[in-house]
């Protein structure tokens, strides 16, 4: 893989390399901004050697002369004194201190100001330059279908009742004594597509329409208790020869989370237990083509590229960067929060859950429901993140949103408009009115798309669409539009690029993961053992009060069964002792049910994360328990040290 690279062939190359994706739009997409971003048509962002800072150069040259292992951990890191004097210090990425951290992040702001797609500009520059290609992955669904069973109208409702009939009628039609009353529920039927890389799409549909149980089946995370058929493959591999878990990253409406953290530990964590993926691998690479051409990447961005690929750190850049481009920097130490605890507003703790996945690195992002909660200017401002990401390293994302504004509507390249369970369209979101049109309904000018998509396939609102006027109208079923769909040119193009077999040899080696978790066993069960510390230390006043409970009881414990009123010798004497010594075990033992309410609490989170392989479940109570032995000792020895000699327990060893 480090073959040496000539000029020319670097010139051959990046003529290869010319675009970001392989779609058109995305091509004028990006060199539009690529002359937007660095000016002159000829301009060059990276330098060859020869520098007029004599001191960098000398300590980038002794850099380079490092082992690879060694060179990808170490960079250099500019930094502007009070005097205006600037100083270019060595820095080791794998033991960065806060203040480093700090600093890389101030001096890539000041670099791009602010701009994050000028940063990823920059970054792809970087690596379209010795002519690397980015992991990219297609996604298809082939006649998808995904159904259940369920109970209907008021045996549905959650009472005491129905739980109990339904129990009970569960376990005897198991034994096939009495049939289930259940009833057959198709959520999504016969539904077929394709998610291209470089290119962000909207699923649309209105409520009960299926779209978290689609983003679910493409992610491989759907109940089992659902029945599913048909075929789902990414670049043409289907769920079972990878770890599905790990390549896409699905994005729950659902806000989980540890309240007592705070937002940069909750991501932190996250990206601890996600590893680093395949982009330490990417910068070696990187790394040796460069040495190989004589290229010297800018310093800004050869010092965030390796700050963010080095594995095993506890607190990552990458989690700064997210933070940032969320705007959650603002409190980012301030605790999430839950029922019993201030924290963060509920917008915040969407976007917590979705910097929990960005932390990751996946290729693949299904978002279900980001904007709840959030106004509709931060949503345009994610959503535009969002598609700067994808335009420019090649990310694969759909993004579920009920009633996104027309600004945040016209960011998207692609619609999926889901309705009953079938698509109605999917395609380019230029060509999405002139397939209404061509069917008879015509968008108002002063309503917007988004809205106009939802209720079209309504059939209360659908008649007022309605643009022939020479003809009567007629209420078009979802079944009609599908069948519309197919014979229209963007359905046709769809349907036949289904009917080409995925060629698997165009894969890219890293886009697919088949390793189950992102770092070692050993690393799980650190990051795990951390977080239980710290989760501990949160919580400081159950145990104190616990402590503090046990050393009264035991207090009042030996002036009930004070030694001198204990007679012994007798056997009716031994009842005493017998009281004693259980009255001892009970109060040891229900001291600890204090613990037992924020156990149970605490179970959500872990369903989400143990399903989101972040970590596996021994992971998760090895640490609760090593480190409630400590706490279980120091209990037991308080009880112990005033309640045994006191209480008149027989003190030899042999007893």
């Amino acid at each position: 893989m480090a073959a040496a690279v000539t000029r020319d062939e670097l010139t051959r190359s990046m003529s290869r390399r010319a675009s970001f994706s392989s779609s058109p739009s995305t091509k004028g997409w990006a060199s539009a901004s690529i002359r937007e971003a660095f000016g002159a048509p000829g301009g060059d962002v990276f330098q060859k050697s020869g520098r007029k800072d004599d001191e960098e150069e000398l300590k980038w040259a002794a850099i380079e002369r490092l082992p690879t292992y060694d060179r990808m951990r170490k960079g250099i890191l500019k930094q502007v004194l009070d005097n205006g004097r600037i100083v270019h210090g060595e820095v080791d990425f794998a033991n960065l201190g806060l203040q480093d951290k700090k600093q890389i992040m101030d001096n890539m702001l000041k670099a791009f100001e602010d701009d994050n797609e000028r940063l990823l500009l920059r970054l792809r520059e970087r690596i379209d330059r010795v002519g690397i290609e980015l992991p990219q992955c297609e996604v298809r669904f082939e006649h998808l279908s995904v159904e259940g069973d369920a109970f209907a109208g008021s045996r549905a409702l959650p009472t005491l009742y129905n739980s109990t009939v339904n129990a009970l009628e569960g376990i005897l039609s198991s034994v096939r004594i009495l049939s289930s009353k259940k009833k057959n529920v198709k959520i999504l039927s016969d539904v077929s597509g394709i998610v291209k890389p470089s290119r962000m799409a909207l699923l649309l549909g209105p409520p009960s329409s299926g779209k978290t149980t689609l983003l679910k089946a493409l992610a491989g995370k759907l109940e089992q208790s659902l029945r599913e058929s048909g075929k789902i493959t990414y670049c043409g591999h289907e769920l079972r020869e990878f770890i599905p878990q790990r390549t896409c990253a699905y994005i729950s409406q659902h806000d989980l989370h540890h309240g007592e953290m705070t937002v940069r530990e909750s991501l932190d964590f996250a990206g601890r237990c996600f590893g680093v993926g395949a982009r330490y691998e990417l910068l070696a690479e990187l790394s040796r083509r460069e040495k190989d051409a004589g290229i010297k990447p800018d310093a800004e961005i050869d010092a965030f590229m390796k700050a963010i690929s080095v594995a095993g750190q506890k607190t990552s850049l990458v989690t700064d960067y997210v933070l940032k481009i969320l705007g959650l920097d603002i409190c980012s130490d301030t605790m999430v929060g839950d029922e019993m605890r201030r924290g963060i507003s509920g917008g915040q703790k969407k976007r917590v859950t979705t910097g929990e996945m960005l932390v990751g690195p996946a290729k693949v992002f299904f978002m279900d429901e980001i904007s709840t909660g959030l106004d509709s200017s931060t949503t345009f401002q994610i959503i535009k993140y969002m598609k700067q990401m994808v335009h420019i390293m090649d990310i694969t994302m759909i993004i579920s949103l009920l009633q996104p504004a027309p600004e945040t509507f016209d960011l998207f390249d692609d619609i999926i408009l889901l309705s009953e369970g079938q698509i109605v369209y999917q395609g380019p979101r230029e060509s999405v009115l002139d397939f209404f049109e061509s069917v008879g309904f015509k968008c108002p000018e002063r309503k917007g798309v988004a809205d106009f998509l939802q209720e079209v396939t309504s059939n209360k609102d659908q008649e007022q669409y309605w643009s022939r006027k020479n003809i009567p109208y007629k209420y078009v079923s979802v079944s009609d539009f599908v069948h519309y769909f197919k014979s229209f040119y963007v359905g046709q193009k769809i349907f036949g690029e289904l009917g080409i077999p995925y060629d698997k040899s165009r894969a890219h080696p890293a886009t697919l993961v088949k390793d189950k978790y992102g770092i070692s066993n050993k690393d799980l069960f650190k990051a795990c053992l951390s977080r239980e510390w710290l989760l501990m230390k949160r919580n400081s006043f159950v145990y104190i009060f616990k402590t503090t409970q046990i050393t009264i009881m035991a207090l009042f414990t030996f002036t009930v069964f004070f030694r001198t009123e204990m007679k012994h010798g007798h056997i009716d004497d031994g009842r005493k002792f017998y009281g004693a010594l259980f009255f001892s075990l009970i109060n040891v033992m229900f001291n600890g049910m204090a613990e037992l309410a924020m156990t149970i609490f605490r179970l959500p989170v872990f369903f989400k994360q143990r399903d989101a392989l972040f970590y596996p479940a021994w992971a998760f109570a090895l640490p609760i328990w090593l480190l409630r032995i400590p706490i279980s000792i120091m209990e037991s020895g308080i009880w112990i040290v005033l309640t045994y000699y006191t209480v008149g327990f027989a003190p030899a060893a042999s007893r």
